[in-house]
Parts: structure tokens; C-alpha cells; sequence
């Protein structure tokens, strides 16, 4: 981009992500599935167009899946490896990769989707920091600011100075790279705020403001994650698609893929090679079905990710979940998404029942589980890797 400061971009990939179990069980979470690519290509993306010149990936828990997929060149841009052998905070990742940095350098979350224009901005700006405005900023690490100017961040704090979250997006100067080895905090972890505070210390930080952000660490998140990225798709048709189908809105059907006869998808939607779906199935919301993924006759998906391979036999009903690869949903599987009283949809998160924040919210089933015919699957439920339901069971306990 004309103006842009060209620098390197080190995005951070080494974690499994316990919070989104079990999908993180065989995939590492920056892996997971949004709309047509993983979560962390979105992040690298955004640093190859604000003109990044190298990515550097730092990587640990299943490092060659994301090997596999980015290699040494990605999108015409060379790509280098970095491993943290041992997950000890965000500074010790940046500094697993430190002999791969001479100048500036960007520092992104693989986990995190941002605003592209801001990532723009923050390496025209550098250095620079991102920030996000919230309602309560008690729960992050908060930037003081002048106006013009980064002053001070603080964790967690009980009186923020500002509703400017840290978003965990930084353009350092190349200086930076001396500071990364700082002492581990109160919490055991070598954290990048500290190397933040340095390099506020020593240089003008410019704040630059997200319009949007997303931090995706649990399983409603990265609902959340397909239902912003499937929506700014353009619809295109390079599949088979029966005269007989009906799609409606931006619905992208890429090449490969096939909907059958009766079929009707109101976008937005993706259907990926090698996905089937119908006859006279029903799609709508934000619906990704990955590659090789099934939705069979007279089935109805709304607003989910099916994760590649996943099938959704007849007669079925599938709502705001999510599906691990190789599920195989019964016929008659039903997914409840919807409390009676109305409230917010709990799930378990490190074994503990936590708010959704969402009315609506159904099953995240782990990869390779698989239901009897006529299973009652209840809201908020968690399937691990490889649990089966009984023909005709009702499933009210996570498994």
C-alpha cells in the first residue's frame, strides 16, 4: 500500500487453545476454520496488504498443520518459521523469532481478527499500538493516551484511565528487538506489555483505534468469527448447482462443490469444494460448509460452521453450532439452540460453566463424534473428540 512503512510481521501461532476444546484437540486453534481459510490467514492477510515484506509465524502445538498450509511463500511473500517450545507468554513468543528480525516489526494475535484499514494505519504510524473502544475495559490491558500519543498500559486495572483496550496489534521500532527478554509477572508469563511500556518509554506511540476486533478463544467466538467474515463475501456460483435449487442473497458455491435439486440457501453462505448438499435441504444464516462436508435431503443448517468433512444426515436440524471435522450427525439428529426462559446459552470452559453472552447457541461437537438416528442434542453442549449418542437418546450433559 502507497505510503506504508514495509516491515516484517511476526504473527504469534504457537498455542493449542484450551478454551476452544475440543476443537482445538487435533487443530490448533489459529487453524480453525473462517469462511474460506483459517483463522490466522485473515490476520496475515492484513499484514501482507499493509506491506508486510516477510511473515514470520511462531509456532508450537501442531507446528507442521500450519506449515502444511503457508509453506515458504505465501501470496507472493516469503514466509519463516519460529518455534516457542514452551508457552510462557506473548514476549516469549516474539522473542522465539527474534533472529528473524533486523528492523521494524509488526507484532499480531493469530487468534485475532482485526479491522484491516487500522492494520493499515498502525504500520504507516509505527510505532503504534491498537486499541479497541469498550464499554468496560476492566477486564484488559488499557492504554492512557495525551491525544496524540501512547502514555502508559496498564492490566486489568479497577479505575481504567481510558476505554481504550489493548487489542494486542504493535508496530515496534527495530530497537524494540533488544527489550523482548523481560522478566516473567505475578501471573508466570513473559508478557509483551512490558515491552510495550519500554518502547513508550523511549519513543512517540501512536494509538490507532480498531472499528472492529475479535479475540477467538471459545467456540461461540468463532461463530462469531464465520458470521463476520462469511457476510462480507460476494456471492459467486462456480459449482454445480441444480436449476432446481433456490439461493437467495450472497451465497458463494466454489468450484466443485454441488447443491441438488429442491435446495434453497439464503445467504450469506459458503459451500466449499467437494461439499454436497440436498436434495431439498435448507441453509441460512452465516453458514460455512467446508470442504468435503454433507448436509443430506430435507435438512435444515442455520447459521454454523461445518468443519471439513462433517455430515449432516436427512431429516436433521442443525443450529448456531459448531462441528468438528468428520462429525456424523444421525438422521433425525435435532439441535436445540433456544432456552425456554429466553436467557443467555451457558458452556463449559475449562470446566466451568460459562455466559455465552447469546440467546441462541447449540452444540460444539469435537472431530469424529457421531450421533445415533433421532438424537435430541440440548443447548450449550459440549461434545468431546469421538463421543457417540445412543438411537433416540436425549443429551442434556456434556460427554
Amino acid at each position: 500500500m502507497e505510503g506504508a512503512i514495509y516491515m516484517k510481521a511476526v504473527v504469534l501461532a504457537a498455542g493449542q487453545g484450551t478454551r476452544i476444546r475440543p476443537l482445538s484437540d487435533s487443530v490448533p486453534k489459529p487453524m480453525l476454520p473462517v469462511a474460506d481459510r483459517p483463522l490466522v490467514a485473515h490476520t496475515i492477510d492484513a499484514a501482507i496488504d499493509a506491506g508486510a515484506d516477510e511473515v514470520v509465524l511462531v509456532i508450537g502445538y501442531e507446528a507442521d498443520t500450519v506449515r502444511d498450509y503457508f509453506g515458504a511463500e505465501y501470496r507472493g511473500v516469503p514466509v519463516s518459521y519460529a518455534v516457542q517450545t514452551e508457552q510462557a507468554g506473548t514476549a516469549d513468543a516474539v522473542n522465539a523469532a527474534r533472529d528473524h528480525i533486523e528492523g521494524p516489526f509488526a507484532v499480531l494475535n493469530g487468534d485475532n481478527l482485526y479491522d484491516p484499514a487500522a492494520i493499515d494505519q498502525l504500520f504507516e504510524q509505527c510505532p503504534a499500538v491498537c486499541a479497541i473502544e469498550v464499554a468496560d475495559p476492566r477486564n484488559y490491558g488499557v492504554l492512557s493516551t495525551d491525544g496524540s500519543s501512547v502514555t502508559g498500559i496498564v492490566e486489568k486495572p479497577a479505575e481504567p484511565p481510558t476505554n481504550l483496550a489493548n487489542a494486542g496489534a504493535y508496530a515496534f521500532p527495530a530497537k524494540a528487538r533488544q527489550w523482548l527478554e523481560v522478566p516473567a509477572s505475578e501471573r508466570g508469563e513473559h508478557e509483551i506489555t512490558d515491552v510495550v511500556a519500554t518502547v513508550i518509554d523511549e519513543f512517540d506511540v501512536t494509538p490507532v483505534t480498531l472499528e472492529r476486533w475479535l479475540d477467538v478463544g471459545r467456540p461461540w467466538e468463532l461463530l462469531e468469527a464465520n458470521e463476520w467474515k462469511i457476510s462480507d463475501l460476494e456471492g459467486r456460483i462456480d459449482g454445480d448447482v441444480s436449476d432446481d435449487a433456490t439461493l437467495e442473497g450472497a451465497v458463494v458455491v466454489e468450484d466443485g462443490a454441488t447443491v441438488k435439486a429442491g435446495v434453497v440457501i439464503e445467504g450469506p453462505a459458503l459451500i466449499r469444494s467437494g461439499a454436497t448438499v440436498g436434495p431439498n435441504a435448507y441453509i441460512r444464516g452465516a453458514t460455512l460448509v467446508d470442504e468435503g462436508a454433507k448436509i443430506g435431503h430435507s435438512a435444515e443448517v442455520k447459521n454454523s460452521v461445518l468443519s471439513p468433512g462433517a455430515s449432516v444426515s436427512h431429516l436433521s436440524y442443525v443450529g448456531d453450532s459448531v462441528l468438528g471435522r468428520d462429525v456424523n450427525l444421525g438422521a433425525g439428529t435435532n439441535v436445540a439452540n433456544l432456552r425456554h426462559d429466553d436467557a443467555d446459552i451457558k458452556f463449559t470452559v475449562k470446566g466451568e460453566r460459562v455466559s455465552t453472552g447469546r440467546r441462541k447457541f447449540g452444540v460444539v461437537a469435537g472431530d469424529e463424534v457421531k450421533t445415533g438416528i433421532n438424537s435430541s442434542l440440548t443447548p450449550g453442549l459440549k461434545l468431546s473428540t469421538g463421543a457417540t449418542t445412543q438411537p433416540g437418546e436425549t443429551v442434556d450433559r456434556d460427554r
